[in-house]
């Protein structure tokens, strides 16, 4: 999450905390499959492969296409996105998973499409309120008559239970609030082993948050003294407790601290962490807090191994965000499951940056994993939808996402999968990817440089802790 202007309004924290929240209990922690949980992709060529015929089928087969489905011609397959691109936290906030999206459709149709049919795509902007996002799924379910959704990022998703109602795919969403984990119909990127009964969320109101992100530091670091720094508001404060359970959990001596939401004394919180020799810092603030503790712990000589962020701040921004706290940039990591989005030795990553370089090119200079992100909730999409042949309907594209097997978006992400499981209990096998900002890296530029060998391999048997959203 990215916020970079005003003071954050007590609904507007609690939505960004919320957000941090899901990402802690999906993203942001990895998998809860193991490692080796891959499959054979299918055939379905990615848009920058074989010059011609991406998406499997090239045009060719249009003529033998059927009308086969809400949204489906003989040649044109109709998608929507949400998105809030105008909302309260700015314009850039939850805009990045759409443009990795378009970018990988504009690609695909340039390349032939999927089994001879290209696809369109109409982006509603729901202004990040609940009610504008109501009228946009009214607008793309029942105006546009789309077949499916892909790459959600909304704010307030508050017309989910009429997309799960209409029993339409929204496929490679991303977990801002607790709906994915609640509504059949919904995937998000992260994958869910919630039941998903459209009733409670997560099983009867309890979801879980595994422990590897505190473990990864703990081994790769020697890290064994955290700080947790939040607002004093009731979701951030809970939020900060979360990640106090997650590092006891795993042995860490943990210093809390909660500074003022309109006036926070930062400079206190410095010096407490200089005191007791904090090492590991997390928080529950908005980027404007994280910059403002940042420029505090740079003033007061404070040195730790590791200031972590989550997957909504891995992006370019970080070098303007930070720009006055060179010191606790330079420590910045992040953490997620899916590729870093300047890892171009991977073919999948090379082909999202050519595509993103090509049809969004004022948006490289602000990329992010979010982008990524949303370009493989896009090929997840394309491979369901090729996976049905030319008869395209939402029941095929939904077995295909409720298969047992895994799906990696051509290893771009974690295995992640929707099988429904029993609550958890005992240790799980979790993996996840980290990156940390260098100003030394590209030539001086500054980025995001990956921390591990293989996020795939990068793995933990940690506990699973309960919690109620």
């Amino acid at each position: 999450m990215q916020l970079k202007t005003g003071l954050v309004t007590p609904r507007l924290l609690a939505l960004l905390t919320l957000l941090a929240t899901s990402t802690l209990a999906a993203a942001g922690c990895g998998t809860r499959l193991p490692a080796g949980a891959f499959v054979p992709r299918p055939t379905t060529t990615t848009p920058a492969q074989n010059g011609g015929t991406g998406g499997g089928g090239g045009t060719g087969q249009s003529s033998q296409n059927p009308a086969s489905d809400t949204g489906v011609t003989p040649t044109q397959i109709r998608v929507g996105i949400l998105a809030s691109l105008t909302s309260p936290v700015g314009s850039a906030a939850f805009s990045a998973p759409s443009y990795g999206a378009q970018a990988f459709f504009r690609a695909l149709n340039d390349s032939g499409g999927v089994h001879g049919r290209t696809v369109a795509v109409s982006v509603c902007d729901d202004g990040g309120s609940g009610i504008g996002n109501q009228d946009c799924v009214h607008q793309l379910i029942d105006h546009d008559q789309v077949f499916a959704l892909n790459a959600t990022a909304a704010l307030d998703y508050a017309g989910a239970s009429y997309v799960s109602k209409k029993a339409v795919p929204d496929i490679g969403g991303q977990p801002i609030t607790t709906v994915y984990d609640q509504y059949p119909h919904l995937y998000a990127i992260g994958g869910s082993g919630s039941p998903r009964d459209g009733r409670t969320v997560g099983w009867n109101g309890t979801l879980y948050q595994s422990t590897e992100i505190f473990r990864f530091f703990k081994q790769r670091l020697g890290t064994g003294r955290a700080a947790v720094v939040a607002y004093n508001q009731a979701d951030s404060t809970r939020y900060a407790s979360q990640l106090a359970a997650g590092l006891h959990a795993e042995g860490y001596h943990v210093l809390s601290q909660t500074v003022d939401l309109a006036l926070p004394g930062f400079q206190a919180v410095a010096a407490a962490m200089k005191a007791d020799g904090t090492q590991l810092v997390f928080d529950a603030m908005d980027t404007r807090g994280n910059a403002e503790l940042c420029d505090a712990m740079d003033t007061a000589g404070v040195k730790v191994l590791a200031k972590v962020t989550n997957v909504e701040n891995w992006g370019e921004s970080v070098r303007d965000d930070y720009h006055s706290s060179p010191g606790c940039r330079n420590v910045l990591w992040a953490t997620s499951s899916s590729r870093n989005y300047e890892d171009a030795q991977y073919p999948a990553v090379q082909q999202f940056r050519a595509a993103m370089a090509r049809y969004f090119p004022d948006q490289v200079p602000q990329l992010s994993a979010w982008d990524l992100e949303g370009w493989a909730a896009a090929q997840w999409l394309t491979d369901a939808i090729s996976s049905c042949g030319a008869d395209v309907t939402r029941v095929c594209v939904e077995r295909f996402m409720n298969r047992p097997q895994p799906y990696d978006a051509h290893n771009l992400i974690l295995p992640a999968s929707f099988t429904p499981t029993p609550p958890p209990t005992g240790d799980t096998r979790a993996c996840l990817n980290a990156a940390r900002w260098q100003d030394s890296a590209q030539g001086g530029k500054g980025g995001w440089v990956t921390q591990v060998p293989d996020m795939d391999t990068n793995c933990f048997d940690v506990p699973q802790l309960p919690y109620t959203p």
